[in-house]
């Protein structure tokens, strides 16, 4: 079974389309924008975080309250926190002794919102 499913991801004969190919090319996202979008995605590989992104998806949440959701330690929400702000993926404001946090922006609330469109869609 494995063999035959090889089969199906190449061609049968070697024959490459060259104006396709340079159309392809001229159009290839650049070598740095490729490496900066799979950081983003590595970031948003991890559960915990996709969690947290969704909880601020739908309002502002101070620390304690993304601990609750979520259900995990405030150290381990903030190094998180820490992780997200640094791909600028969220954002926070400081009110007195609190730490309300929010996605940083309407492209992050498009990009999760497109994941789990796709992860559901029949």
């Amino acid at each position: 079974m494995k063999q035959l499913e090889c089969e199906f991801d190449m061609c049968e004969q070697l024959c490459e389309h060259p104006q396709t190919v340079c159309l392809a090319k001229a159009e290839m996202i650049p070598n740095e924008d490729a490496y900066r979008m799979a950081d983003l995605f590595k970031i948003l590989g991890d559960a915990t975080r996709v969690k947290i992104l969704h909880a601020l998806s739908r309002r502002e949440l101070c620390v304690c309250d993304i601990a609750a959701v979520v259900a995990i330690g405030q150290s381990a929400i903030s190094h998180q926190l820490r992780l997200l702000r640094n791909a600028k993926l969220v954002k926070f404001r400081k009110e007195g002794q609190m730490a309300w946090y929010s996605l940083n922006d309407d492209h992050v609330a498009k990009l999760l919102s497109q994941g789990i469109e796709h992860i559901t869609h029949d």
